[in-house]
Parts: structure tokens; C-alpha cells; sequence
């Protein structure tokens, strides 16, 4: 099989990536050159900036060109190239292309880019803008398959640990250079600064709503807008041993998709969704 393009490698994403690469597939990732991932240290994304990411013993690495990609991907070593605008796809017709930006919108994927297209998230209609899409969203209905229709639109409120939803999330309070005063593991209390937002005018703080675990803060020296996510509080102390693992969230959506990958291969699936 030729390799599977996965446009995204956060971490969601990361644990679709995972799966595949473990299950015999190789994987190229097709990434921005400035990931905004803040779980970064369960986001293949990171090799972008570091140049090689390691994700639960797996090792993803930056290539710089679509045929260095093509030379390099195998399973168990996953690459990834910057190409944001998916450019490459120009030109290459993969078997399966699989959305996985996360972005709540489609930022440009087609059903006709593949033979088996794949959307993680809200944003696509499966059976017109891709085969299918898988449901993200925490509760019942995360991971399932949908075959036509859309996923649940989002929220814009997280799902809810420890007894906090939106607490949880850490937003920036204006536009500028954001600088990081914590590490991804640090326990924080309620009002403390995480770091401080570099502007025309000053710099600005940074500050926690409650009390956790940092699981997630975004690069440093990364360029936010306003209310731009820039880390997450996870309230429970055991979940530091848990900041460099891939969720149960994500593993859950990577079982779905390679549900969907297994099915093509073995002629399960056609472009119709016709058994």
C-alpha cells in the first residue's frame, strides 16, 4: 500500500498516526510551519521545530521534501513534511488521505484527493466533502463512524475532568509573542501566571482559573491572537505521569480509523459506501 497522508499531526491526530504506524502502515504527515499544538509532548507536530519527535518509543521525523517523504515513511517511523496548504497533493494521489487539522472547518481537503477520504472532527459532510467522519467529541457518540451527515458541531466548551469543562482551557488575553514561564508537567494554582504575552504596549500575564496540572501549553515564542488557546489545566494530580501519553480520546478515534482503513484494504469498503 502506498503511504497514508495524514493533514495534521497534533494530538489527536498523533494517536491516529500511532495506530496506523504500529499496525503495518506507513505514514506521512503533512504539517504547518508553525504547529499550534499545545500537547506537544504527544504531538508528532513537534518535529517540525525539533526536527525528530518521540511519541510513546515511536519517532516521527522532519523531511524537507515530498520525495525525501515518499523514501523515508515505513511503518513504525512515520515523517513529516511542512506543507500547510497540502501542495503536495497536487501531484500525488494517495490511496487514503486522512483530515485530521482539527481546525472545526475544512481547510481545503477533497473527496477526490483519494480513493478513501477521512475527516476527524465537525466541519466536513461525509459523502460530500469526504467518505466519512469520525465523532470527536467526548461522550457516547466518540469515535463513531458516520457514513453521511456531519460530526457534532462544536461547542467551543471542552469535555469535563475533575468536575471542570471550560475552567480547564487557558486562553490568550490579547494579540502578541507569547513566552512560556511553566514547563508541561508543572502543578499550578488558581491565579498563577503560566507565562506572558509579549505586546507594543507591555507584557501582558498569563494566568491560570484553577488549580492542575499544566498538560498543555503551547510553543514558546509563538505569535497568538486574541482568545487563541494557549494551554490546558488537567485538575487531577496523577494526570502528569499522563502529559506525554496519547489520550484515551485520541485512541479511541485512531481504533475508529483504522476500523475504516482494514475495511478498505480487505475491498470492504467502495466510494459509495455500497456493501
Amino acid at each position: 500500500m502506498k503511504p497514508i497522508i495524514v493533514r495534521g499531526g497534533g494530538d489527536l491526530a498523533t494517536g491516529t498516526i500511532y495506530k496506523l504506524s504500529k499496525s503495518g502502515y506507513p505514514v506521512i504527515i503533512l504539517e504547518s510551519e508553525r504547529p499550534s499544538a499545545i500537547r506537544r509532548l504527544a504531538s508528532f507536530c513537534q518535529a517540525v521545530y525539533v526536527g525528530t519527535m518521540e511519541v510513546e518509543g515511536m519517532v516521527c521525523t522532519r523531511v524537507n521534501s515530498f520525495e525525501e517523504a515518499l523514501e523515508k515513511s515505513a511503518p513504525g517511523n512515520p515523517v513529516l513534511l511542512a506543507d500547510k496548504e497540502g501542495s503536495s497533493l497536487k501531484t500525488y494521489h494517495p490511496e487514503i488521505l486522512i483530515d485530521g487539522i482539527l481546525a472545526k472547518k475544512n481547510l481545503g481537503t477533497r473527496r477526490d484527493m483519494a480513493e478513501l477520504t477521512i475527516a476527524l472532527g465537525p466541519g466536513f459532510e461525509a459523502g460530500n466533502d469526504v467518505d466519512y467522519v469520525i465523532e470527536t467529541k467526548r461522550g457516547h457518540y466518540l469515535g463513531r463512524i458516520i457514513e453521511s451527515g456531519f460530526a457534532i458541531a462544536n461547542t467551543g466548551i471542552p469535555g469535563v475532568i475533575g468536575g471542570y469543562g471550560k475552567e480547564r482551557v487557558i486562553h490568550a488575553p490579547c494579540s502578541g509573542v507569547f513566552h512560556q514561564r511553566h514547563e508541561i508537567g508543572d502543578w499550578v494554582e488558581v491565579g498563577e501566571s503560566i507565562g506572558w504575552i509579549e505586546t507594543e504596549q507591555g507584557t501582558v500575564e498569563v494566568c491560570t482559573e484553577i488549580p492542575g496540572v499544566l498538560r498543555g501549553i503551547i510553543q514558546d515564542g509563538f505569535l497568538v491572537t486574541e482568545h487563541f488557546k494557549t494551554a490546558d489545566v488537567d485538575p487531577r494530580k496523577e494526570s502528569a505521569a499522563y502529559c506525554a501519553l496519547i489520550s484515551d480520546k485520541a485512541r479511541c478515534i485512531a481504533g475508529s480509523v483504522l476500523e475504516l482503513v482494514s475495511a478498505y484494504e480487505k475491498g470492504m469498503l467502495k466510494k459509495n459506501h455500497e456493501n
